[in-house]
């Protein structure tokens, strides 16, 4: 694994210094969008609406529209005045019950991994939490954006799971739950728990569960690449196109320097004859 971020989990008047890992992966099968003629690559440009043109990186800035459709410009200068809590500080705030917070509000999940110096406060911190059972709530900014966290032990290992602000978290609104509660009777909700024992495990194993649209489409993929169908090389042709269009501006150049030296290849033979006319007997 990479370090995406250095910093440190303040904790009282304990700071810890660590590295940062994404503790998940994305493990779907990336597919582009290419034009089935040739398998040659969609790409977007970044264009303008209002002058109709391409821009470069450079010119980019963010901006916010208003309801009434103005948009308010931010530049980097804009943003930099912003107050984000230190861009390296795992600040722990609290420690509460993690069964007290709904996994409705986890967002990102994080390994921690101590630096050289720092392995003691860090496994002092660790086992800690492990004794108390309690998760830490603290503050973090990655990516210029202030978030909620928790810091958690996970196989001996501080996990921090970016958590979503509470506004953030949708309130359900739907029209069933203001109608009146249909009667439920209780020989069905004996039976739906009967269901439910009857598929009950003790504990949750992940492994005994896979992707299989992915094992699918990646068996597809495979297939086809064995197989030699439905396979191109779009940068193969890309370049052999452009060899083409270089052949045809140099044949062109050619031809229109031949149009070029034509007049002087007929004055040729004009000075030849007229030599030769000077080279006549006078008498004639």
């Amino acid at each position: 694994m990479r370090s995406m971020w250095k910093g440190s989990v303040s904790f009282g008047l304990v700071t810890i210094p660590i590295q940062l890992y994404a503790a998940t992966e994305n493990k779907n099968v990336s597919l582009r969008q290419v034009h089935e003629s040739d398998g040659g690559r969609i790409q977007y440009k970044r264009f303008c609406s209002v002058e109709g043109v391409e821009v470069p990186y450079s010119e980019i800035v963010k901006g916010y529209e208003t309801d009434d459709g103005e948009m308010v410009v931010l530049t980097d200068a804009d943003l930099q005045g912003l107050p984000l809590s230190s861009s390296n500080t795992i600040d722990v705030l609290e420690f509460v019950p993690l069964e007290s917070i709904d996994p409705l509000h986890y967002d990102r999940h994080y390994y921690l991994e101590p630096q050289k110096a720092a392995v003691k406060p860090y496994v002092l911190l660790r086992d800690a939490l492990h004794k108390s059972g309690q998760v830490a709530i603290a503050k973090v900014a990655l990516r210029q954006r202030e978030t909620l966290a928790l810091v958690r032990v996970h196989a001996d290992v501080l996990v921090m799971t970016t958590m979503l602000w509470p506004d953030e978290v949708r309130k359900p609104d739907f029209a069933f739950l203001r109608e009146e509660t249909p009667q439920v009777r209780s020989q069905e909700l004996s039976m739906a728990g009967s269901l439910i024992d009857s598929m009950s495990e003790p504990l949750f194993d992940p492994g005994k569960y896979t992707d299989q649209y992915r094992e699918a489409l990646e068996a597809v993929i495979e297939e086809k690449i064995r197989g030699g169908k439905g396979t191109v090389k779009p940068p193969t042709r890309a370049a052999k196109s452009d060899v083409v269009d270089l052949m045809a501006a140099l044949e062109a150049s050619v031809s229109e320097a031949k149009k070029t030296r034509k007049p002087a290849a007929r004055k040729t033979p004009a000075k030849r004859s007229s030599s030769s006319s000077s080279r006549r007997p006078r008498a004639s």
